[in-house]
């Protein structure tokens, strides 16, 4: 079974939050994105980017958005990594993704 394009981990976990390995079940949207910050502990920080039709001026300009994921332990991610991440239940108080696997290494 594989999410838009990304295979399963080769390592296991026992994370209970871990989508492959756990009990976390992922709804609603499936984003791309960039890892900006991997410092916290399990969590990262992924930054979206968008466009968004402006209907005044008949454009579209570029947006982005800072989203915090869930980083299981099986998946092994580093800054500038691409990643697809997943909606999940709130996990904490910002965190409502789930980093799915990583979709391309980061230079």
């Amino acid at each position: 079974m594989g999410i838009r394009g990304v295979e399963p981990p080769s390592e296991t976990c026992n994370d209970p939050k871990c989508p492959w390995h756990g009990h976390l079940k992922v709804r609603g949207v499936i984003l791309t994105g960039v890892v900006k910050s991997a410092k916290m502990q399990k969590t990262v920080v992924v930054r979206h980017d968008y466009l968004y039709y402006d209907p005044k001026y008949k454009r579209y300009e570029r947006r982005h958005k800072h989203i915090h994921a869930h980083l299981p332990p099986c998946i092994k991610v580093r800054e500038g990594d691409v990643v697809v991440i997943g909606e999940t239940r709130p996990l904490a108080k910002s965190v409502s993704f789930v980093v799915l696997g990583v979709v391309k290494k980061g230079g």
